[in-house]
């Protein structure tokens, strides 16, 4: 998954957006300032960052400007306030934010942001790689077109939501007091979301229906591993 850089100086906000988006199998890395902002973005290449405007020393709107200026603005800057306007807005977009997201942020905007964010990134990058290319002489090979199958939009998805996990249908030892049988269904029903989601908590929440709080309680009752499914989504 991505390397997604998260610039806020208030703890819980950055706390917050660390655990869902770990939840979604992204790798985060949190910076309270512009200064630690700045040398993370040296250090790690994000491929994503939410920048607060409002912080101490300086403001996101000035380090964006910076990045835009020395050619470091290399990647989908989304961001964030809980006192922007719509002339923050236009500022932000101006000097080359791809989104502005109005604290407090739902967790719907969020992921969608995220994502959009993200596809934007990637064709960037292809660009870049190819112009590299270009310069240095390097061919790409490139697919042919009638070789190319294209699937109706959810087939993908739906491939390897198939792939990914347990299989729905198991057998049980019936044999057994109720509670234990009834923690061992429970134990595999959470264990196939967890894999057919990638890890994702949030999603898992929303197709078991239960709130997150209660999931995490109920999963380290039963010994589920919450980290099933993680390593599987972060190599596709």
């Amino acid at each position: 998954m991505a390397i997604i850089l998260v610039v806020d100086d208030e703890l819980g906000i950055r706390a917050l957006l660390s655990e869902i988006l770990g939840d979604e199998g992204h790798t985060v890395e949190l910076a309270e300032d512009a200064a630690q902002a700045r040398e993370i973005r040296e250090r790690m290449k994000p491929d994503l960052v939410l920048l607060d405007i409002w912080m101490p020393d300086v403001d996101g709107i000035t380090l964006l400007k910076e990045w835009g200026a020395t050619g470091r603005l290399t990647m989908p800057v989304i961001m964030m306030s809980g006192h922007g306007t719509i002339d923050t807005a236009v500022e932000a977009t101006k000097y080359g934010a791809i989104a502005f997201l109005e604290k407090p942020i739902t967790l719907q905007k969020l992921l969608r942001a995220v994502e959009q964010g993200l596809s934007w990134a990637a064709p960037r990058a292809a660009g870049a790689a190819l112009q590299a290319a270009s310069r240095s002489g390097v061919g790409i090979a490139t697919p042919d077109p009638d070789s190319v199958t294209t699937l109706p939009m959810g087939a993908v998805a739906d491939s390897v939501l198939v792939d990914a996990g347990p299989q729905p249908l198991q057998s049980f030892d019936l044999d057994r007091p109720l509670r234990e049988a009834r923690d061992l269904f429970e134990k595999s029903y959470f264990e196939f979301h967890l894999a057919r989601e990638g890890g994702s908590m949030t999603r898992v929440a929303e197709k078991t229906g239960l709130e997150r709080t209660h999931l995490y309680r109920k999963l380290r009752q039963l010994g589920v591993d919450m980290s099933l499914g993680r390593n599987r989504r972060g190599g596709l």
